[in-house]
């Protein structure tokens, strides 16, 4: 196993990464970082929780360091990171400041659902790396705030999830406001055609790195299915916070009224919690998050795309309140647990209607998921025979609404509640066509063709729209200069706000 220093990253890197912890690179970071550090193009896959921000970064970092920028007047972007939702995009401004702790580089992020003051303020004052959901970005291109001309690194991070959120238009306009030449970046978790399709886009004979980070989640983590009524999830997750020894844990709801009620439902259980979805405000979910990174609450309920960018080592537990109709997202929630060598429990409820669900689930893995039988609710005949699951009929189509027994049916995680208020997706409509992920295959099998075809979306479900990006809104927020506020995410005004996820 390599070391960092033997990856050739600079001292400065090299130290960075020594303060954080960080003994030995991950797989995705020794695949990564030396093609990147030769200028070549990347196509990764590999998910939240593989190192895959670091294997990035540090490379880009290293490039800005060694390439100085003009000798005077004010910086320019020279790299932008462009992801799908405002807690990634946090976490990676999180994650360029500490690696590049050690060296002059100025950064900042940019989203929605917060006013663009003071965003405006640290753009006017010069940054190198720009951190940006799709929204906010095209809102202040067109104020005139932002200028793409002298981008030497473009990263697109969490491409699936880009895509599937209806970003694909706004990718693409991005991708014409930048310069021919420069590195190029794409990262996902999973490889559908239409990543491989986009990735051909912009991404020059990319090398292509990969690591399956499924097998070695199944590993780590103690999995069980719980069979039982919609109506007894709130009875079963009371108990098993009370009684499985549970410090800390994130439990999934389909929709986001789903989650309000959950939360109100444990309270009156005596567990206090608090949701993270879209239609909460900038300001209460990070509120909600810091409680939950700081041990005030240990309960943490969550929709799928809300959840992305939460990276929080010591989650004992995850609770699949309802099991997500995507596949792929079982193995994003439960890598939210087993973290920094730690084990953890996920534990999944599957009522009458998410017997397809667990299936589907099950043949992504690879493994069928013990059932647990040891609670008052069990009810084993939701358990779908083999090569019969359940929840073809018309639930399938329409199963009712996800948590605490309310918010209303869509089969979308994160769907129910209504649309949130803020920008939506310039291309109007959900994902893109195909975009569905293609189950963790690698970019070289759905290159070589034979890719599922998407499943159809039933026409009671909501388009998933949570998280950053948006149709440019009228300029907002009066852009006066006001007192200096060094910060790397900044808040101020806008009459944009990302559609909150």
């Amino acid at each position: 196993m390599p070391t960092f220093a033997e990856l050739d990253l600079i001292e400065p890197l090299q130290r960075a990464v020594e303060a954080q912890g960080y003994e030995t690179p991950t797989p995705i970071q020794i695949q990564a970082i030396p093609p990147l550090l030769e200028g070549r193009d990347v196509l990764g896959c590999a998910q939240t929780g593989t190192g895959k921000t670091a294997a990035f970064t540090l490379p880009v970092l290293q490039h800005i360091t060694a390439r100085p920028g003009p000798l005077k007047g004010r910086r320019v972007i020279r790299a932008l990171v462009l992801t799908p939702t405002r807690e990634l995009a946090a976490q990676i401004g999180d994650n360029v400041k500490a690696y590049g702790q050690f060296l002059h580089i100025d950064h900042t992020v940019i989203f929605g659902g917060v006013k663009q003051g003071s965003q405006v303020r640290l753009l006017q004052r010069g940054i190198d790396v720009l951190i940006a959901t799709p929204g906010r970005l095209l809102d202040l291109i067109n104020q005139g705030y932002v200028d793409l001309r002298h981008v030497e690194f473009f990263v697109l991070d969490e491409a699936d999830r880009m895509l599937d959120m209806g970003f694909i238009h706004d990718v693409r306009r991005v991708l014409k406001l930048l310069p021919d030449k420069r590195q190029n970046l794409l990262f996902s978790a999973t490889m559908p055609e239409s990543i491989v399709t986009l990735a051909g886009s912009f991404l020059t004979r990319p090398v292509r790195v990969e690591v399956t980070p499924q097998a070695t989640t199944v590993e780590k983590i103690e999995q069980s299915i719980m069979f039982c009524q919609r109506t007894d999830k709130r009875h079963l997750l009371a108990f098993l916070i009370k009684n499985r020894d549970v410090d800390s844990a994130i439990v999934f709801t389909r929709t986001k009224h789903g989650a309000n009620r959950l939360v109100k439902q444990l309270a009156q259980d005596g567990i206090v919690g608090a949701a993270i979805h879209g239609n909460k405000s900038q300001t209460a979910r990070t509120r909600a998050l810091q409680a939950f990174k700081d041990g005030q609450i240990r309960i943490l309920v969550a929709t799928d795309i809300a959840s992305r960018g939460i990276d929080v080592d010591g989650v004992s537990h995850v609770f699949n309140y309802d099991l997500p109709n995507e596949p792929e997202s079982y193995v994003h929630r439960i890598g939210r647990t087993a973290r920094a060598g730690k084990g953890g429990v996920a534990i999944g409820f599957c009522d009458e209607s998410e017997g397809d669900y667990l299936r589907d689930i099950e043949r992504l893995i690879g493994v069928e998921i013990p059932v647990d039988e040891d609670h008052t609710w069990h009810n084993g005949s939701f358990k779908p025979p083999p090569g019969r699951p359940l929840g073809r009929s018309s639930s399938r189509g329409n199963p009712r609404g996800g948590g605490g027994g309310g918010g209303g049916g869509g089969r979308r995680p994160g769907g129910g509640g209504g649309r949130g208020r803020g920008d939506r997706p310039s291309g109007g409509g959900g994902r893109s066509g195909g975009s569905r992920p293609a189950g963790g295959r690698s970019a070289e099998e759905v290159a070589a063709g034979g890719a599922r075809p998407p499943r159809k979306r039933p026409a009671s479900a909501e388009p998933r729209r949570e998280g950053g990006g948006s149709t440019p809104a009228s300029p907002g927020g009066d852009g006066k200069p006001r007192r200096r506020r060094r910060s790397s995410t900044g808040g101020g005004g806008s009459s944009d706000s990302e559609k909150k996820g």
